[in-house]
């Protein structure tokens, strides 16, 4: 078991959530990934990091088929400037590497701004090491952190 994979369900639970890890396949799309763990690609959230013009973290769980609205996402957090960061400050937040960023776990407690589509879903999201799923119930993810639940996200463009 791998460092980050101990951190995940150390954390877990430590804030009383049921997790489920499952090793996967490398998939080359969100409906590739979705045919490998038999579920749809909406039910696959994916962690972004998104850094503050302070210099803080938050983290927006975005489902897939789905893109972050930064207009929305600036107006739900109160700030004029967001942006991704470079994938190495994106360890440097988390402790993970990107594809695998779950707040689960992170090496820092940001807070989570979870998109309104994910509400009473079970979704798979990133588990901290390439190669593994981590399911969970949403409404229990956004319970457990604190989540700030919005209309966050946009259809992705074709």
């Amino acid at each position: 078991m791998s460092d980050a994979q101990t951190r995940v369900q150390d954390a877990a639970a430590a804030r009383g959530l049921d997790i489920e890890l499952r090793e996967r396949a490398n998939a080359g799309s969100l409906e590739e990934a979705a045919a490998i763990l038999g579920i749809e690609p909406r039910e696959i959230v994916k962690t972004l990091v998104v850094k503050r013009s302070d210099g803080s973290y938050l983290f927006a769980l975005v489902p897939g088929g789905r893109a972050i609205s930064w207009p929305k996402l600036r107006a739900v957090v109160g700030v004029n400037k967001l942006r991704l960061p470079e994938a190495e400050l994106a360890l440097a937040a988390t402790g993970y590497e990107r594809g695998t960023i779950t707040p689960i776990g992170s090496s820092q407690d940001w807070p989570v701004f979870a998109d309104a589509s994910i509400v009473g879903s079970r979704i798979a999201m990133g588990a901290g090491a390439h190669g593994l799923s981590l399911f969970v119930d949403a409404d229990a993810l956004i319970r457990a952190y604190q989540a700030t639940v919005a209309d966050i996200t946009v259809p992705e463009a074709a």
